[in-house]
């Protein structure tokens, strides 16, 4: 939905339930028009979504949230100082396809955001 068009993954280490990554974010994406005009800040509705294509990516499968237990937005991504985020997540899959997941956002050596919750496997 979003990757490749308002991100792309330039890099990607994945192993035993850890992954990192760096994204690059396109700083002239339409949803920076509307959130805010004059001030583009990447919306949390995005980052959520961002940490669930990621981790689609990477598994090679189709997951929709059950449960947050934690959302927490910290500090503000601008794109327009810089376009680069980092993301770093750890999952553990269970028996009944359930994903639980802990994921956070890096921005200029901040951390922006931190997610905690479960995702079932489609």
């Amino acid at each position: 939905m979003l990757k490749d068009n308002l991100y792309k993954i330039d890099s990607l280490s994945h192993q035993d339930g850890v992954l990192k990554a760096v994204l690059g974010i396109d700083k002239s994406h339409q949803v920076f028009e509307g959130h805010f005009p004059g001030q583009p800040v990447l919306p949390g509705a995005v980052m959520l979504q961002m940490v669930k294509e990621v981790l689609e990516s990477s598994l090679g499968y189709t997951i929709r949230l059950k449960k947050a237990d934690q959302i927490k937005f910290l500090g503000l991504i601008d794109p327009q100082i810089d376009n680069l985020l980092e993301l770093e997540l750890s999952y553990n899959q269970t028996d009944d396809n359930l994903l639980h997941v802990i994921a956070s956002f890096v921005f200029h050596d901040v951390l922006s955001f931190k997610f905690k919750g479960t995702f079932v496997k489609l």
